[in-house]
């Protein structure tokens, strides 16, 4: 269904496949495009992906937006995970596109319940996961 503020849609497959990388780990990312006025699944990682695996899988020149499982240790040898929400704006993309993508970000994020960190980035050295930032042991 259309938001009226943005006019766009977020295809069922977007809700699904992000359930499925938050509780059954089938995915170490997922990277949406908005296509026809819809966000859609456009690429999904398997779970033995690397976070390299993911920022080569990023279009240089196109927006998008991903999430990323990003497991880590704690300074307390706790293992945890995060589940990163990146708003990916390249600075060669279309303006149009730009403006497409950020009108859109916050209801589309809103549909994936369970985002613990987000991120915008324009290249990938802005992209890093910064634990210092993503919580201790509980």
């Amino acid at each position: 269904m259309a938001n009226s503020a943005s006019g766009m849609a977020v295809s069922d497959e977007c809700k699904l496949k992000f359930l499925e990388l938050k509780s059954k780990r089938n995915y170490r990312f997922i990277i949406f495009k908005i296509e026809n006025q819809t966000v859609v699944v456009e690429k999904l990682g398997n779970p033995d992906e690397t976070y390299e695996d993911f920022t080569e899988s990023l279009p240089a020149d196109e927006c998008r937006y991903a999430v990323f499982d990003f497991d880590f240790i704690t300074e307390e040898n706790c293992q945890k995970s995060k589940i990163f929400f990146i708003a990916w704006s390249p600075d060669t993309s279309r303006v149009r596109s730009k403006m497409v993508y950020a009108s859109s970000k916050d209801r589309f994020k809103r549909e994936l319940d369970g985002i613990q960190v987000e991120l915008q980035a324009t290249d990938p050295s802005e992209m890093s996961l910064d634990i210092d930032h993503v919580g201790e042991c509980v």
